[in-house]
């Protein structure tokens, strides 16, 4: 059967990829022979954190901003990476080497607490150093996207509370977002619109959400999802072109009548939203996404002009 759902991640299919060599535990080796334990704490219980990172012109994007977030998060886990920030962008740059990539490039460097003596949760089991590894691949988001954009399905599968397992971490464990992307594919939508833990419009399973009403843009308030670097980007550069940005409570009420939506993430930047529960969101006409997607992407171009030739 044809698989007729789109994602926030579809690239364009690129056969280098077949070949790319993957940084393991400081070994650079070919994506076949590329192997972690069935004891690691990742695979055994998503006990880990990842950043997903972009490479433009030799340059990692906004990297500072995903290593506070990186390393914030471990702190809180009490999970060492075995590096510092210079280790990563070592790793990083000696991973791009070996796989001679410059541009139009996707990392996601993952970071677990290594393999355990014993099959069971507790940390204390994990005794060997944290494992690492970080996968490069050649990708450039589909351009169909832009103009047919992503259904979205409201889900019953929630972001919890912080207490209960923070949305703010790039965590392994990601089961509530896979469990709310399955309940949007089974309601005929590409990915799922969840709600917080009081109603309100949150974020998607895999990127921040803004709607456009009246010529203002909003988005939640950021304190049950992943406080993206793109979402902030989006918000500081909007503030800073004098478009009104809100972060605020609302409902799928004002969701639904909306007259633009996207998604921001560091893949796609930002993606437009065709539909939301199978209502077409606005005329279809996108003018105030296309002038931030016009303003992000001269962010970008301004950012990697400055740290050409500076170490990350």
């Amino acid at each position: 059967m044809t698989d007729t759902h789109a994602t926030t991640h579809d690239a364009e299919e690129d056969i280098r990829n077949r070949d790319i060599k993957i940084y393991v535990n400081g070994e650079i080796v070919h994506r076949d022979a590329a192997k972690v334990s069935v004891y690691d704490s990742g695979f055994m219980l998503g006990d880990g954190m990842w950043e997903g990172m972009r490479l433009y012109d030799g340059v990692w994007a906004f990297f500072d901003e995903h290593m506070d977030r990186f390393f914030d998060s471990c702190k809180a886990v009490s999970l060492d990476p075995g590096m510092d920030r210079a280790g990563v962008a070592e790793a990083l740059r000696r991973t791009a080497e070996a796989n001679g990539m410059t541009t139009d490039v996707h990392c996601r460097l993952m970071v677990t607490r290594g393999v355990k003596v014993k099959p069971f949760q507790h940390p204390s089991l994990s005794r060997s150093g944290p494992t690492v590894v970080i996968i490069m691949e050649h990708s450039r988001p589909v351009d169909r996207l832009q103009s047919a954009g992503i259904r979205l399905a409201s889900v019953p599968q929630v972001r919890g509370l912080p207490h209960s397992q923070d949305a703010k971490f790039n965590s392994h464990s990601k089961l509530n977002c896979v469990i709310a992307c399955l309940q949007a594919e089974a309601a005929g939508a590409d990915e799922a619109l969840m709600l917080d833990p009081h109603g309100f419009v949150n974020t998607t399973n895999a990127c921040n959400f803004f709607i456009v009403r009246k010529g203002e843009l909003w988005t939640s308030t950021g304190d049950y999802c992943m406080n993206g670097v793109t979402r902030a980007k989006v918000i500081d550069l909007c503030r800073a072109d004098g478009i009104t940005v809100r972060e605020k409570n609302y409902s799928l009420y004002e969701a639904y009548s909306a007259d633009e939506a996207f998604l921001t993430g560091t893949f796609g930047a930002q993606t437009p939203v065709a539909s939301i529960d199978g209502k077409p969101v606005g005329s279809g006409q996108r003018p105030l996404t296309a002038r931030i997607r016009a303003l992000y992407k001269a962010e970008i171009a301004r950012h990697v002009a400055d740290r050409k030739g500076v170490a990350v």
